[in-house]
């Protein structure tokens, strides 16, 4: 077998380890709220830095890692994400929350992000790019999958504080596997990438990397694709992250669902997730890659208008229906995103897709915090919901906007 593939393997370990923090911020909005008396407004505020910063730290971490290695980058950012998510046991202040899980975790995860899925794949894969960026990128999924079960009951049965310990150690005991079994670059084990006919040598090491990574941005924005993929995956962010993921658990329970009800419906997310997700980077490799998320962003917008009907305290089989479906299509949109960049960015589409996530982030941040601030406000988030379907309608028609180009070697950066 390939080496590469032991490489997708340790990444897709490694995400796995970083995405337990992203199964806790839903959990724990009740428990803040009932401890410190805090509004969800204030807590969704927190959970808006960390998902803003997840984003915007992404394109700068694809720079870092060709500038001192995968090793070392995400090695940092797992032990960063440990620190975050360890401090909070001791947090009394709202600040001390948006310091520890706005912050910390959002500057570590962000490192983790799926530009480290995209630079892993770019580096050791020319053939199978499709199907291994969905494999990679369903470990987020699969993270959840695991966690999510283990973190809510622990909450419900002992209390926040020990799911939060829970999260430090998974992130650390990650670092291990990383330093030992990743390498940088198919050239440092003698090997060619996986596909390729001829042997790749590898780069020098990039200098100025916040530099370059900005220059790249300033190249990009200058092209209409990338305004339509960042606006589209702007509203992918909205209604998944920051909408599902962070409200779905504390709406479930306004209904009278049991908070671990709830969390294990997004657990299921997380197994249909997987399938979806690696079924997409398949259809990636053999279908127009626009048409493919038109399909993607139109279905899922049609399932949040009915969501407001589903909610109910009891598991009923229309709303196992919907999680089953919300979770095909959850992050089905990477594949035919990053293949997008790919073919119009080249070389830089690493670094490009960083800033297409900064954008998928900041919209996930948006829903977040205005997710929470309707509903003290309307007193439930029905509005957020019917919102979040129609722009799911307008992705849909900014995908089939986006015109096909042939790929070009890379954008010049000077």
């Amino acid at each position: 077998m390939h080496r590469a593939w032991f490489v997708a393997a340790v990444t897709f370990v490694t995400i796995i380890g970083a995405a337990a923090f992203r199964a806790v911020p839903g959990l724990f909005i009740d428990p803040l709220n009932e401890e410190f008396g805090w509004s969800r407004g204030t807590i969704g505020a927190a959970v808006s830095v960390n998902l803003a910063l997840y984003g915007l730290t992404a394109p700068f971490a694809a720079a870092l890692m060709d500038r001192y290695g995968i090793r070392r980058v995400v090695a940092v950012a797992l032990t960063v994400i440990a620190l975050g998510s360890g401090l909070t046991v001791w947090m009394t202040a709202a600040w001390q929350l948006m310091l520890c899980w706005g912050l910390l975790v959002g500057l570590g995860s962000g490192s983790m992000a799926l530009a480290f899925a995209a630079t892993v794949t770019n580096r050791w894969f020319t053939a199978r790019r499709g199907l291994v960026t969905g494999i990679l990128t369903a470990a987020s999924a699969s993270g959840q999958l695991i966690f999510l079960p283990v973190v809510s009951w622990i909450v419900a049965t002992y209390d926040w504080r020990p799911a939060a310990v829970t999260v430090a150690l998974a992130a650390l005991a990650v670092v291990p596997f990383v330093w030992l079994l990743l390498r940088d670059h198919p050239a440092d084990v003698g090997q060619k990438p996986y596909g390729a006919q001829e042997f790749v040598p590898k780069p020098e090491p990039v200098p100025g990397a916040a530099r370059r990574t900005l220059k790249i941005l300033f190249s990009a924005v200058r092209t209409g694709p990338f305004w339509l993929l960042a606006g589209s995956f702007a509203i992918c962010g909205a209604s998944t992250n920051g909408l599902i993921q962070t409200h779905f658990v504390p709406a479930s329970h306004d209904h009278g669902m049991p908070i671990t009800a709830a969390a294990s419906l997004l657990a299921v997310i997380g197994i249909f997730d997987v399938v979806g997700t690696v079924a997409s980077g398949w259809f990636t490799d053999r279908f127009e890659p626009r048409r493919l998320l038109a399909v993607y962003y139109a279905l899922r917008g049609i399932s949040l208008l009915f969501l407001p009907m589903l909610l109910a305290p009891g598991v009923h089989p229309p709303m196992i229906f919907f999680i089953v479906f919300y979770g095909l299509d959850w992050v089905a949109t990477v594949p035919p995103t990053l293949a997008l960049c790919r073919e119009h960015y080249g070389d830089d589409s690493a670094i490009v897709f960083g800033w297409v996530l900064a954008s998928h982030q900041v919209g996930a941040a948006l829903v977040a915090f205005l997710g929470g601030v309707a509903r003290d406000v309307f007193g439930s988030y029905d509005v957020v919901w019917y919102a979040s379907g129609a722009l799911c309608a307008a992705a849909a028609l900014m995908a089939l906007v986006i015109r096909r180009r042939p790929r070009t070697p890379g954008l010049a950066v000077g």
